[in-house]
């Protein structure tokens, strides 16, 4: 994650530097992604990049990590003690109808397709109950298939409301 250097910045220069990340990782997987064009787009000194971040890979989580904040700001499916699946349903409808072509469409594209398998793997807690955790896992998983084959989204949406029936009625 950024260093306190970054938080410090005005939120103007915050803005250009994420903007420039947002291109650069929207453009170009991680592996290929390079701090020259960051810095150039950004107009910041080469210096400056490893001030605010220790590496492309550190960059990259700090933009991703914005990325999902900004997009699961809309989306609330908090378990309530008993599961419903409409909520998960609803938010991975919303989600691939509202995100696809916005600024974040190609970054999230290419993270399921190049940038996933790069980073390390973020645990989910172990409190989540059980029909709560599996819809949750199986949300991400239709989001990511919706993602890298639009074509299959009403298929993959029929899918995901059918396993969550299921779940609904081992409940």
């Amino acid at each position: 994650m950024p260093s306190t250097t970054f938080d410090h910045l005005t939120t103007e220069k915050q803005a250009r530097v994420t903007a420039a990340l947002l291109t650069e990782f929207s453009e170009h997987g991680l592996a290929d992604a390079q701090v020259a064009r960051i810095v150039t787009t950004a107009d910041i000194a080469r210096g400056a990049f490893y001030k605010y971040f220790d590496d492309l890979t550190d960059a990259y989580q700090y933009l991703y990590h914005t990325a999902m904040q900004e997009i699961h700001r809309d989306f609330d499916v908090t378990p309530s003690g008993k599961f419903q699946p409409q909520p998960y349903y609803e938010a991975v409808e919303q989600f691939v109808d509202h995100f696809t072509n916005s600024q974040y469409d190609q970054l999230i594209r290419r993270h399921y397709s190049e940038n996933e398998s790069l980073l390390p793997e973020r645990p989910v807690p172990v409190t989540l109950p059980a029909a709560d955790w599996a819809a949750m896992t199986l949300s991400h998983a239709t989001i990511k298939e919706i993602m890298l084959q639009p074509a299959d989204r009403d298929a993959a949406l029929a899918r995901f409301q059918q396993v969550l029936s299921l779940l609904e009625e081992e409940r």
